[in-house]
């Protein structure tokens, strides 16, 4: 009896989750999580508030805030904000006095403040030049709302990194103005890509596009990124360039005068030059023009003393024995030769010595001797 063993199935793909660092996006942060702290944390794209350990509010320049989220998109009218700030804001429990006072739902108001804390953090938690620092005991006026572990935050702004750059690898739209790019054949874009579209105008900036329709700033940038990767908008002409400028500024100022010395004692401009390339062509002669006469240079025994000649006298000449005979270079021409001319004309000169004096290959000087050897058999 034969037994036949089936194969298990391949496992499905599963997606990959976006872990933190051990150490972190921020590791005054994790610090600050593992002794519970509260206060503000402040970098250079903004700010992160704790209580007992957890985020319970991020604010950033480059993102609209929670009042423009509320305000703009009708879930609550500015008067009723501004109600509330004056009301309960020095006792920072602007979010408490909202609901009890029936301006919005709990539940929306946790979706509205979760949104808001993600898209301020992602930007809180990038990339940054600046120290950071940490007031203790500072607390934000909108009040807890719905605090989030440290890691939820870090986890979440990984995630959002790599998704941007799955779209589209360039960060360049993300910070600089927009313009638009004029098609013929420019493709359909979908309604929510479309409403951004209408506000690029060359001076707008994707955080000036999202306080305009009232959007997170990632949801922005995610339409941005896809529409950079249509072809369809890019950062205006110029932009790109000034940044890169910046950083090189910022760049040099970094290096110490010694070193940026000795950079520019190495660079090729500073070298001094070499000499001239010998082409086959200054080492050849023509072959039907003479060479023109030059006066040879008397040489002067070792030993003896050079005589005093006015400056009348012609030169002295040479001694014989020390005068080098003249070098007979043969015609380049590759032409065949003439069946009518006398036998006495010399015939062609071989090619394959020509490439032997002008080139450097040693390839030439290889078939030359072997064209030797078997002419010599």
């Amino acid at each position: 009896m034969t037994t036949v063993r089936t194969p298990p199935p391949p496992p499905l793909p599963v997606r990959q989750r976006a872990v933190a660092p051990a150490a972190g996006l921020s590791p005054m942060l994790s610090r600050l999580a593992a002794e519970r702290a509260t206060g503000v944390l402040v970098r250079e794209c903004g700010s992160l508030y704790l209580s007992e350990g957890q985020v319970v509010h991020a604010e950033s320049p480059a993102t609209p805030g929670l009042d423009v989220l509320l305000t703009v998109r009708g879930a609550l009218n500015a008067e009723g904000w501004r109600e509330a700030i004056a009301e309960a804001g020095a006792r920072r429990l602007v979010g408490r006095f909202l609901v009890d006072r029936g301006r919005i739902a709990k539940g929306a108001l946790e979706l509205c403040h979760l949104g808001a804390l993600y898209d301020a953090a992602y930007f809180v938690l990038g990339p940054s030049s600046a120290p950071s620092r940490f007031r203790y005991g500072a607390a934000h006026w909108l009040g807890p709302v719905h605090p989030v572990p440290v890691a939820a935050v870090e986890r979440e702004t990984l995630r959002r990194r790599e998704l941007l750059h799955r779209i589209w690898s360039d960060p360049a739209t993300d910070d600089a103005p927009l313009v638009r790019i004029e098609r013929l054949d420019e493709p359909a874009v979908a309604p929510r890509q479309a409403a951004v579209l209408g506000r690029v105008d060359g001076t707008r900036t994707a955080a000036d596009i999202s306080r305009a329709l009232g959007r997170p700033a990632f949801h922005t940038l995610v339409d941005l990124r896809r529409l950079a990767a249509a072809g369809i908008v890019a950062p205006a002409p110029g932009t790109e360039v000034a940044a890169r400028h910046e950083e090189r500024e910022r760049f040099d100022a970094a290096i110490p005068a010694e070193a940026r010395a000795a950079l520019r004692a190495t660079s090729p401009a500073g070298a001094p030059p070499g000499p001239a390339p010998v082409t086959p062509a200054a080492m050849t002669p023509a072959p039907d023009t003479p060479a023109p006469a030059t006066p040879a240079t008397p040489v002067t025994p070792v030993g003896t003393a050079t005589a005093r000649t006015t400056p009348t006298a012609p030169p002295a000449a040479p001694p014989a024995p020390t005068a080098l005979p003249a070098r007979e270079t043969p015609p380049l021409t590759l032409a065949p030769p003439d069946p009518l001319a006398p036998p006495d004309i010399p015939a062609p000169p071989d090619p394959l010595a020509h490439l032997a004096l002008t080139s450097t290959d040693p390839d030439v000087s290889l078939l030359r001797r072997l064209r030797d050897a078997l002419e010599a058999l």
